[in-house]
């Protein structure tokens, strides 16, 4: 089996507007690079990679580590808000989505990584992994804060 676990899934941009609006996300674990971090890559190649604790973490409780916070919304939602020198994106996933990406990198996962094994827990961080540097994530415009779930 191969390490690395990716999974297209679609999140619903949240926006201080009526509508949300459904978007092509991918979830991404590669265990040989990091067992304890995920990635979740937006519209316009934008990468967050975090620790895979946050989202277990998330589905049960309200939690937040740097500029990434998660909550569950229902039982079968889930809201991850990214915060960054652009302003703030809110997505909405289906909970059964998250939960089936994380038990295939559980399974994936090195015995050895857990955050009990003494290492300090993956910080937030955000990269573009396109080759066009103008290319942007779908987002609420620019000073118009995104709503919250």
């Amino acid at each position: 089996m191969s390490p690395v676990i990716e999974e297209h899934a679609r999140a619903r941009l949240i926006t201080d507007g009526p509508l949300t609006r459904p978007v092509p996300v991918d979830l991404r674990y590669d265990a040989t690079e990091d067992p304890r971090t995920v990635h979740i890559t937006l519209p316009g190649g934008t990468d967050w990679a975090f620790g895979r604790d946050l989202l277990e973490r998330g589905l049960r409780t309200p939690i937040e580590r740097g500029a990434v916070r998660v909550w569950p919304c229902g039982r079968t939602q889930l809201i991850v808000e990214l915060h960054s020198t652009d302003g703030v994106e809110v997505f909405q996933f289906e909970i059964r989505t998250l939960i089936r990406f994380l038990a295939r990198t559980r399974a994936q996962a090195p015995a050895t990584a857990t955050p009990s094994d003494g290492t300090p827990e993956k910080r937030p961080s955000r990269t573009r992994t396109t080759a066009d540097p103008t290319a942007t994530a779908a987002r609420p415009e620019r000073g118009a804060p995104a709503a919250r779930g």
